[in-house]
């Protein structure tokens, strides 16, 4: 059943969320629009292996000027309209977020468009955590909701290796008690497991976040653009990780926080917390994805593994109207039918490989 969603003059048809019983966006495939994810910078002062490897088939990284960067005005601009359609959590991603200037300058902005929209609007962030020790507690002050934190290792060798840096896990540790300690709870930290490189990192950090009240996630290392020479061999499963984990510590299954969630939630038997399992490559969840993604230059995609985006930086620099706008949102929502994870072994079929956009453009 169809219902009708009215936005200034514009008819768009839609359907029903159902169990929040309102009139809502949905794609093709049914999927209502709850979260966008805003990638700030494509820069990062990292070189983690699978996002932005130091050297891409012998050439550098060559970044972005700063003009051609959406401003904190125009991303303030598209979030305002986005909430407006029903977006109800925006993630700032990267690159690294917090080599963005003036970072907390677009929280604030962000974090206000819950009193206009009449609703909570969850404002978080996902980092590398290297800048965070210095200035968690601002970020917090600023509005930011939620925090997740990227850290592949505890061992500083396997760390270097994975980031292709000098800096130490170490600092990244500290900026997560900072961030804990300034109240931006409850942390998540996102570890990618590659078969051959860090999957005996597993027991490790799930040993030292127990207790902690911070949430390790577990993540498939997954086939995201075309760089991280991605082999189906270097991927451990989230139902061997979940195997290891449940060998030292038991584990129970967990129900989800809410629709669309991307983690698989496992308690800790004695009551010490909590892990999660994301399980792109072997379990795909692309039939609750709420999500689009936003580029640091203003593209719009409708999936992390999408090959080509649509130019909403075109059309705000062309003084198009906030119903312009809206209309040409809506339209690329309605039309969505990504699930490339769903596809991934019959596209991987095709002849010759598939162009994807970087991670380190897209934002993970």
């Amino acid at each position: 059943m169809e219902d009708v969603v009215v936005l200034g003059r514009e008819t768009i048809s839609a359907g029903r969320y159902s169990h929040a019983g309102e009139n809502v966006l949905t794609d093709a495939l049914s999927r209502p629009l709850r979260d966008l994810r805003i990638s700030v910078t494509d820069r990062c002062n990292l070189r983690c292996s699978y996002c932005m490897p130091r050297d891409v088939y012998g050439k550098k990284f060559s970044f972005l000027p700063m003009n051609e960067l959406l401003s904190f005005e125009e991303i303030h601009r598209l979030s305002r309209l986005f909430v407006g359609l029903g977006v109800r959590k925006i993630r700032l991603t990267g690159g690294e977020p917090m080599l963005r200037h003036r970072l907390e300058r677009l929280i604030e902005k962000l974090a206000l468009l819950e009193e206009s929209a009449g609703r909570p609007i969850e404002i978080a962030m996902t980092t590398n955590g290297t800048l965070l020790a210095s200035r968690a507690q601002a970020l917090k002050d600023a509005g930011l909701s939620r925090l997740t934190v990227s850290l592949d290792a505890l061992s500083e060798t396997t760390f270097r290796r994975m980031t292709d840096s000098e800096i130490s896990v170490g600092q990244v540790l500290e900026g997560i008690a900072a961030a804990q300690a300034a109240g931006l709870a409850p942390i998540k930290v996102n570890t990618v497991i590659r078969r051959g490189i860090n999957e005996d990192e597993i027991i490790p950090l799930v040993s030292y976040f127990r207790n902690t009240g911070i949430i390790l996630r577990v993540v498939e290392f997954m086939d995201v653009g075309t760089t991280n020479h991605w082999k189906l061999d270097e991927v451990v499963s989230s139902r061997e990780i979940v195997a290891r984990v449940d060998e030292v510590y038991s584990l129970a299954p967990f129900a989800a926080n809410y629709q669309g969630e991307v983690a698989r939630r496992w308690r800790f038997v004695d009551g010490a917390g909590e892990i999660g399992t994301i399980s792109s490559v072997t379990q795909p969840f692309c039939g609750e994805c709420t999500r689009l993604r936003l580029s640091t230059d203003g593209k719009l995609y409708g999936c992390l593994f999408a090959a080509n985006g649509e130019d909403l930086r075109a059309t705000l620099r062309e003084s198009a109207s906030d119903l312009a706008l809206r209309q040409r949102i809506s339209g690329i929502w309605l039309k969505r039918e990504d699930r490339y994870s769903e596809l991934r072994d019959a596209l991987s079929s095709d002849k010759g490989e598939r162009r994807k956009i970087e991670m380190s453009y897209i934002g993970g």
